[in-house]
């Protein structure tokens, strides 16, 4: 290897409170930022359920009035944000408590990266670097599924209504300042989306592991965290209630988030368009696209996948067995095959590969895309042609 390639940035996450029971900590959390008057920012399911009036009471109780927020779509849009900043200033809040999946996460640390800025979310952006820090709120986020790894991440994923495509607003002040990573949270999520979030969790892995950058480290929670998820993401897709499995693939959603700053790939490139066009499930939307994409980078990953292989103490270490087993694993959870059966067709094929050659995680990809290339991807994955 070249000595010029060494050379790398690496960053590593915020403070991670994790285990059962420590969402009761929230309001000492909260005091210890300096946060009195939070704004919980969360999805609309999940704000009707026990488990946000159980918080809400624990933070009433301790002399933090919180108010909710939760208009936010499972593909959040720059109007969930920018009404979420407005709620933000008129409560006269002081800081984000941010409870769910990646939606809720990336809206919330979305809003206070934005709540003391007066323009509009795309005026700023795609200089996010210029708002100054003071000016981003504290957020505390709180994990509800195992999959995005967002409660560690410094960008957030929203849709730009005008021209449905998912731009991704980033600065170092949006990381959250604490994450209370509580396993009990996780267990009321049903199958499809414990299937789901864990498919986001392995794509977040995979693509690191397999990004063409230095970052030691990264590749060392990769394998991993993958390692995890292939022992216990069917245990608890199977069974919700199993802590254990439930505790493994929230560590492993966070690590996956850790490593993906090494990069992504063309797995994410295309699904990012897909879930704006679609308002696809981004997780189950990644595992369709899963084994076309190894397929298609097979040249440049051939011999990582054979390490890969070896730790996961796959049947032979192949290329092929790594393959076989996300096709295997994705059977198992009941992950549609083509794009096909999650409501796709071609109707907007050239919108979808235009998008696809933009997005950021497209120059991360092992083998270089370009649009011919990721239109043969997209036929594929449509048709059910893994080649």
């Amino acid at each position: 290897m070249d000595s010029a390639f060494l050379h790398a940035d690496w960053h590593v996450p915020t403070h991670i409170r994790f285990g059962v029971g420590r969402i009761e900590e929230l309001p000492g959390v909260c005091r210890m930022l300096g946060i009195t008057r939070p704004l919980l920012v969360t999805d609309p399911g999940l704000a009707a359920l026990p488990m946000l009036r159980a918080i809400l009471a624990r933070n009433e109780a301790a002399g933090l009035p919180t108010a909710v927020f939760s208009a936010i779509r499972p593909n959040p849009t720059d109007a969930n944000v920018e009404d979420g900043r407005a709620a933000y200033r008129r409560g006269g809040h002081d800081g984000v408590i941010a409870v769910g999946g990646g939606s809720a996460l990336d809206t919330g640390k979305t809003i206070a990266l934005l709540a003391g800025t007066p323009e509009p979310i795309w005026d700023v952006g795609p200089d996010w670097a210029r708002i100054p820090a003071a000016r981003i709120a504290p957020v505390v986020a709180v994990p509800t599924t195992a999959g995005t790894g967002s409660e560690v991440g410094r960008a957030a994923v929203i849709t730009r209504t005008a021209t449905r495509t998912k731009e991704i607003p980033f600065h170092p002040g949006m990381m959250p300042k604490a994450v209370l990573a509580d396993p009990e949270l996780t267990v009321s999520l049903p199958p499809h989306l414990t299937a789901g979030t864990g498919m986001d969790a392995l794509a977040h892995h995979l693509e690191a592991f397999c990004a063409p950058y230095y970052h030691p480290m990264a590749d060392g929670i990769a394998v991993e965290g993958m390692r995890r998820i292939k022992d216990w993401l069917p245990v608890a897709y199977r069974d919700g209630t199993h802590r254990e499995a439930r505790a493994h693939m929230l560590a492993a959603a966070l690590m996956g988030a850790v490593a993906f700053q090494k990069g992504l790939g063309v797995i994410h490139a295309l699904s990012h368009p897909v879930g704006a066009l679609y308002d696809t499930h981004h997780g189950l939307t990644n595992a369709v696209f899963m084994p076309y994409a190894l397929a298609f980078n097979r040249p440049a990953i051939e011999e990582r996948m054979i390490r890969l292989a070896r730790y996961l103490d796959l049947p032979q270490a192949r290329f092929e067995a790594v393959l076989d087993w996300t096709l295997a694993l994705r059977e198992t959870l009941g992950v549609p095959h083509t794009l096909a059966e999650l409501g796709v067709d071609d109707a907007h094929l050239d919108t979808l590969v235009a998008q696809a050659t933009a997005d950021p995680t497209a120059a991360d990809n092992p083998v270089p895309l370009d649009a011919p290339a990721l239109r043969r991807l997209f036929v594929n994955a449509l048709e059910g042609r893994i080649s």
